[in-house]
């Protein structure tokens, strides 16, 4: 019987050679997979996304405080407004947010209307006629918008399929640094981002998205620590590795416990100089600005990636955090407010005989157990109750606080004024000067009004 052919030493080598390749082209395909990013282009199923903070009960806008850029949609004429004041548009809203001079408004049928500053583009919108800026001016685009967030100098958007427009520009301490590495955009232009995201949050100059698989993402400024993913050395406009680090938006990556070695989140907030991201087991992570440990953390050191807040403990099941400059506020599932951070102004409302720096969290007593969200920026703290009614607190000097008065209030007061005695806030978002109201008729009214 003859021997068996045996394959020669080039076939084997051909025949490995061709395995390697296919090993190669399969992790290249793989590697393809995983970098994918979903633009305005890519072809998404077209399934609402959806979270808890996408609103739909419809209200009227209503602003206070500070207008001499326009921010208060009333007109160029009307400067200041110490009680709130009605902002005329066609549509009710369902979302509104106040840039730091500027604000956005989200109307019942996704379309976005703009006021104020348009600088660097954050109105998304053309203002070359006199006096436009200062009233609401809707946004020129095919999409329609399930939320918005704002901040210093941009206003982002999330369409219902899961993508990201923006507008504006970030900045850092030197000035501009762009919305993308393009520079600052005057229209709304599709920010490209990995996932599908379910909601968006904005810091002074930093942007969050939350995937809906709950992955976190950030582009903007990180001198401060705030995107989470960019290390100190690399913080002041991406060092040697230039823009690009910081003005897409890449995923952040979090180190877990013993018990969640690899959390997903199931929501994020972003303060002026902060980050806050809640896992699905209820856990508290913060990064960013701590100068007055406004992360929770009991050190006066800035975070340059997410740390476990073991001062917010999970069993609180925390429903919403808003970071002021210096300071921060939060409410529990029961609905108490708590404050932490730095004390003057009044802004953690505990009190002027306890006006001190706050290193740990510390209960806002004098508020009701019935409290739904809150809200902060530079030096003034907010929170919207079941009843309708909101309140407010810290400085008042730019009469955001919607009492009539200048002074500073070290415990919160209720807002007051012709506009809401018949109406029940709903959602409050402050800016650098002013305050941005979404309110309902009240129930009693409106039934009134129906009978008669």
């Amino acid at each position: 019987m003859p021997p068996k052919k045996s394959r020669s030493a080039s076939a084997l080598s051909t025949a490995a050679k061709s395995r390697s390749k296919d090993k190669s082209a399969a992790k290249s395909n793989q590697k393809r997979s995983s970098d994918t990013v979903l633009s305005e282009e890519s072809p998404v199923k077209r399934l609402k996304t959806d979270h808890k903070s996408h609103t739909s009960t419809p209200g009227v806008v209503l602003t206070v405080g500070e207008g001499d850029v326009g921010q208060l949609g009333l007109g160029p004429d009307v400067l200041e407004k110490a009680r709130p004041a009605l902002v005329e548009l066609p549509s009710k809203c369902i979302q509104i947010v106040a840039g730091g001079m500027h604000t956005a408004c989200l109307t019942t049928e996704g379309e976005v209307y703009t006021f104020g500053c348009n600088d660097e583009g954050a109105l998304g919108r053309t203002t070359t006629a006199e006096g436009s800026e200062a009233k609401p001016g809707k946004l020129t685009t095919k999409n329609k918008f399930i939320q918005i967030s704002a901040g210093d100098s941009h206003t982002a958007m999330l369409t219902s399929d899961g993508l990201i427009f923006a507008s504006g520009t970030f900045r850092d301490a030197n000035g501009s640094i762009g919305l993308t590495e393009a520079g600052p955009q005057k229209t709304a232009i599709n920010l490209p981002c990995p996932k599908r995201i379910m909601k968006i949050a904005s810091g002074s100059d930093h942007l969050l998205a939350l995937s809906e698989d709950g992955l976190v993402f950030s582009s903007g400024c990180a001198e401060q620590g705030q995107l989470g993913r960019v290390a100190e050395c690399f913080s002041n406009r991406g060092g040697r590795k230039g823009l690009g680090l910081l003005l897409s938006l890449k995923q952040i990556h979090f180190k877990g416990t013993k018990q969640n070695r690899h959390p997903k989140f199931c929501d994020v907030w972003a303060g002026t100089y902060v980050s806050f991201a809640k896992s699905v087991s209820g856990d508290i992570y913060a990064w960013g600005l701590n100068n007055y440990y406004q992360l929770g953390i009991d050190d006066m050191v800035n975070r340059f990636v997410p740390e476990l807040v073991k001062a917010l403990p999970s069993d609180q099941g925390w429903q919403g955090i808003a970071g002021g400059q210096h300071h921060t506020v939060a409410v529990n599932k029961d609905g108490e407010v708590f404050s932490i951070g730095r004390g003057t102004y009044g802004q953690l409302g505990l009190g002027e005989s306890n006006a001190e720096d706050a290193k740990e969290p510390k209960r806002v007593s004098s508020l009701p157990s019935s409290c739904l969200s809150v809200d902060a920026s530079s030096s003034v703290s907010f929170a919207v109750c079941k009843d309708g009614k909101s309140y407010g607190w810290g400085m008042g000097t730019c009469q955001q606080l919607s009492n009539g008065e200048d002074e500073d209030k070290f415990e919160p007061v209720v807002m007051t004024g012709k506009q809401l005695s018949d109406k029940e806030v709903l959602m409050i978002s402050s800016g650098g000067q002013h305050t941005v109201l979404l309110a309902k008729q009240k129930a009693d009214v409106a039934d009134s009004v129906t009978s008669e």
